[in-house]
């Protein structure tokens, strides 16, 4: 039997195609801060650092996390392509630097994983009630620990009401910030067509006092609701083990393998980066789930309607020379 050699790169055409895949990824008000660069034995993941968000996201700490989870995209493209990734930790604008490991056959989970790519998508509406079973939230805490995070599931109603009180708290005064509310209105896209930000069809409904966790405000239209309809709402709280420049694209490795495992199981998911953004919330929040280092983000999962995708950016606009 004649074994096969480890490839030195991949080829221009495994590249593109993996990039392909890669941008869809999620990006805070999808900004898309991420760049691809083919090198001269591998890939690297690049920080596009004119789309870090400077009134949300000051210090990038959310951008380098949109950029792992684009990575963690991309290590799934090679894989399905027979040629998987090893990566390090990069420099500066560098993120991410990823090389060939021994060509394989894609494992049955990464065949899976890779198919949700393109058919996750963040849920900004109602969830149903309908419980997220515990087989489930465990099938999820283990994808983040797969790559190196923790995602703590809050299940008692003291601290589901300290966490959703957090998110509104922090939603409330990033809205009192003229420079916040200029940002978000500008990535609120008036049109479906556009490759950038939220437009009018991925937006939801505006966000509603009845609400558990408060949602971010992209223009949509005013709906009558008077109450969360999931009576067992299924919160959780993802972090890494450690708050450093390199734990935030971990943590968006973690985060997407996380939300690719929940749309196989049939879930959505929602995202609540508010009181990560607001230093002191972010404390409260690292104390209630009663973890070393600080959360990165709270998701929600459940049953509810696809909505519409937001859109991405041409591939040629985020593949640098």
């Amino acid at each position: 039997m004649t074994t096969m050699a480890t490839p030195q790169t991949w080829s221009p055409e495994v590249f593109t195609d993996a990039v392909g895949d890669a941008v869809w990824a999620p990006s805070i008000h999808n900004c898309q801060p991420w760049r691809f660069r083919h090198t001269g034995d591998g890939v690297d993941v690049l920080l596009d650092e004119h789309r870090v968000l400077a009134a949300c996201d000051r210090y990038g700490r959310m951008a380098r996390m949109s950029c792992g989870a684009a990575a963690y995209n991309l290590r799934l493209a090679l894989a399905m392509a027979g040629l998987p990734a090893q990566y390090r930790f990069g420099a500066g604008r560098t993120l991410l630097h990823l090389w060939p490991d021994r060509p394989r056959r894609p494992a049955p989970l990464e065949s899976r994983l890779y198919q949700q790519i393109h058919h996750r998508h963040t849920n900004r509406g109602p969830f149903a009630d309908t419980a997220v079973d515990t087989a489930a939230s465990h099938r999820l805490s283990e994808a983040a620990r797969r790559e190196g995070g923790w995602l703590d599931f809050v299940t008692d109603d003291a601290p589901l009401d300290v966490v959703a009180g957090l998110v509104r708290a922090a939603d409330a005064q990033l809205r009192a910030d003229p420079a916040y509310t200029a940002e978000l209105r500008a990535w609120s896209i008036a049109a479906d067509d556009r490759v950038e930000g939220v437009g009018p069809a991925a937006a939801g409904a505006a966000p509603h006092p009845g609400e558990l966790l408060t949602r971010r405000d992209f223009g949509g239209p005013v709906l009558e609701m008077t109450r969360d309809p999931a009576r067992r709402p299924a919160v959780a709280v993802l972090g890494v083990l450690g708050d450093g420049f390199d734990d935030a694209v971990r943590a968006g490795m973690a985060l997407q393998r996380v939300l690719l495992t929940a749309a196989d199981l049939g879930l959505t998911t929602a995202l609540y980066s508010q009181p990560t953004e607001v230093p002191a919330l972010r404390e409260r929040l690292r104390r209630t789930v009663d973890r070393l280092h600080d959360p990165q983000l709270v998701l929600r999962f459940g049953y509810a309607p696809r909505t519409c995708y937001t859109n991405r950016r041409p591939i040629a606009d985020v593949i640098e020379p």
